[in-house]
């Protein structure tokens, strides 16, 4: 049996959902499909779960094609219970992620593995930094304080600095995953005082798995082909009612992820989606390499780069930037020549005000490649000097 539980950003949801999922940890209840309560009704997932099963997390990615990932109680609590052996023992836990996404799900599982739910900012309006300094200040007087952020989110508490920023500094470890975290970000969070931890992982690992490049005790990373492959016992169950897609994923408790990424010295780093590279003129870029070196210039915020269909090249590389006034087009560009070379070196520009994202914060690729291709040359080159 499986229960769907739709989440709306309140805290009155997500505590129903937290009841429930209490129970199909503990095995009194049936397993749980947190889904948001406003995305358009689909049918849901059909199959037989297999035993143990707590948590169905249906999940887009970046094809639109549903998947939905049956967890265990068993993979969640390893999860969990490897979460607080890492970050230094059990505490408190804020959360102001949607609770239908893994990273959602985990906070409330380590909380109430914890001894205590989490407390919830209202995020119906969407994340504000206001917002999580009141929640923080929720948290008993004196609690080891826990929290989970995407990148976006860490960026606003930043700019608003004051109040939540000060709640920020507060808190044992800020995790933060969701989509890669640019490194000047890191570091302007570490000069003021925030200890984050990157975390790698996905629904089909419960979640972050890899903590600042390292596994979590018990779970494996290997590279095989250039694609990253995760194993442990926090590896999902597999894709309710899709036998192919499981069989092609998951094989001999490893999960095959679509990342690639090399081990030095036994830590990780994660390189990009392998259906991103792009191939221009027969040379393989890494679209996740040249945001590296973009967002380390300076008058870059932010940036997301994809590749677009050319006739000459078959695809060349592009950047859609989002950047202060004194960015100047040829020193970046310059920048990428020097460290990656020629062929990384973005053909087209395109100024945004924001990066558009998808789901709990990813970029939206689709999106910026289609924004990219629709424009024309002029455009392309005209709001970037």
């Amino acid at each position: 049996m499986l229960r769907t539980v739709p989440v709306d950003g309140s805290p009155r949801s997500v505590a129903t959902l937290a009841d429930a999922l209490a129970a199909a940890l503990d095995g009194t209840g049936p397993a749980v499909r947190p889904v948001a309560a406003d995305a358009p009704p689909t049918p849901g997932p059909t199959g037989e779960l297999p035993e143990g099963a707590a948590v169905v997390v249906s999940t887009s990615g970046s094809t639109g094609e549903p998947k939905h990932v049956v967890l265990t109680a068993a993979a969640l609590t390893a999860s969990a219970r490897a979460t607080e052996e890492r970050l230094g023992g059990p505490g408190r836990w804020v959360l102001p992620l949607p609770a239908e996404h893994v990273a959602g799900v985990q906070v409330i599982v380590r909380a109430l593995l914890a001894g205590a739910p989490p407390q919830v900012q209202d995020v119906r309006a969407g994340f504000r930094p206001a917002g999580f300094a009141r929640t923080t200040a929720r948290l008993p007087h004196g609690a080891r304080r826990y929290t989970s952020l995407v990148p976006t989110q860490l960026l606003r508490v930043l700019r608003e600095g004051s109040g939540p920023l000060d709640a920020l500094r507060g808190y044992a470890a800020v995790l933060v995953g969701g989509a890669a975290l640019d490194p000047a970000l890191r570091e302007q969070a570490r000069e003021a005082g925030v200890r984050v931890v990157t975390t790698y992982g996905m629904s089909e690992t419960a979640g972050g798995c890899v903590y600042d490049g390292v596994p979590l005790d018990g779970v494996t990373v290997d590279i095989d082909d250039g694609r990253i492959l995760l194993g442990g016992p926090t590896v999902a169950a597999g894709y309710l009612g899709d036998p192919a897609a499981t069989a092609e994923s998951f094989a001999g408790g490893r999960f095959r992820t679509g990342d690639l990424g090399r081990l030095d010295d036994g830590r990780l780093t994660v390189l990009g989606r392998a259906d991103d590279v792009v191939v221009t003129g027969g040379e393989n870029v890494a679209p996740a390499a040249v945001e590296r070196v973009l967002s380390a210039q300076p008058g870059v915020r932010d940036v997301c780069v994809v590749g677009v269909p050319d006739g000459e090249w078959g695809a060349v590389v592009a950047a859609a930037v989002v950047a202060d006034g004194d960015f100047e087009r040829d020193g970046v560009a310059a920048a990428v020549r020097a460290e990656l070379g020629r062929a990384a070196v973005p053909r087209r520009w395109l100024a945004v005000g924001e990066i558009p994202l998808r789901g709990i914060g990813k970029p939206d690729r689709a999106e910026v490649r289609r924004l990219l291709s629709a424009t024309t040359t002029t455009e392309q080159t005209s709001p970037i000097r």
